[in-house]
């Protein structure tokens, strides 16, 4: 039985800006999605990150400062609780779907060794697997196709409803929808092997890497750098 015949565990974050060293999580959602796109289990999350959430993150997923402040968990305890709940559906066997896992998946990781608790990494003993993640395998198989590839791009091309995005629950289910969409629309990569279908986004996240470097390089900054690694960018010593 291929992937697409079984649950999947979705993840998503809100969190205070783009950079994966710096930036905090506002809120997270683990939802369990099933075989029929029910959900059957979800966790949500709402922290107080313990800065100051800038206006422009506020303007995207609608979380102030102040509400954080107000009804927020404890960054730390919060932290903890998600990582658990993240590598707890890994550890079952469920393929983990993550709209951009290199920055969720990196950013969690920098927030438990910012708050020092287990990251999902020392609690599986390895680096998360299987990931399954809409935007490195939609480049992937839809190399050319024009347009905007974030999620709400993908749920209008692939037919999946999306009626509260940058809700972290609403595009975490909205991710495993369409990630299940583009394994029955191209079906060598629905019905891949688990296994080959995260080495598969290792290396095609490293050739999408390259070509947006290159690019970056050619057009707007011939310093550019752009992160090859998949699906967890590596610690800085």
């Amino acid at each position: 039985m291929s992937w697409l015949g079984g649950p999947l565990t979705a993840f998503d974050l809100e969190t205070t800006g783009t950079d994966v060293e710096t930036d905090r999580i506002v809120t997270a959602a683990v939802v369990r999605i099933e075989t029929d796109g029910s959900v059957s289990r979800e966790r949500t999350w709402l922290l107080d990150p313990g800065v100051a959430i800038p206006e422009q993150a506020s303007a995207i997923h609608g979380i102030s400062t102040e509400h954080a402040r107000a009804h927020g968990a404890p960054a730390a305890s919060a932290v903890g609780e998600i990582a658990r709940a993240v590598a707890e559906g890994l550890r079952q066997g469920t393929p983990l779907v993550v709209m951009n896992a290199r920055y969720d998946l990196s950013l969690l990781d920098r927030e438990c060794l910012r708050h020092g608790v287990e990251s999902v990494s020392e609690r599986l003993g390895g680096a998360p697997a299987p990931v399954i993640d809409p935007l490195v395998i939609d480049k992937h198989v839809d190399k050319y196709r024009k347009g905007k590839r974030a999620l709400y791009a993908l749920c209008d091309h692939y037919g999946v409803p999306l009626d509260e995005a940058h809700d972290a629950r609403a595009d975490a289910v909205a991710a495993a929808r369409v990630v299940r969409s583009m394994g029955e629309r191209h079906r060598p990569v629905g019905l891949m092997p688990l296994s080959d279908l995260h080495d598969l986004q290792v290396r095609a996240a490293a050739e999408q890497s390259v070509s947006l470097q290159a690019y970056l390089r050619r057009t707007a900054d011939p310093a550019a750098v752009v992160e090859p690694a998949w699906p967890l960018i590596p610690r800085r010593r």
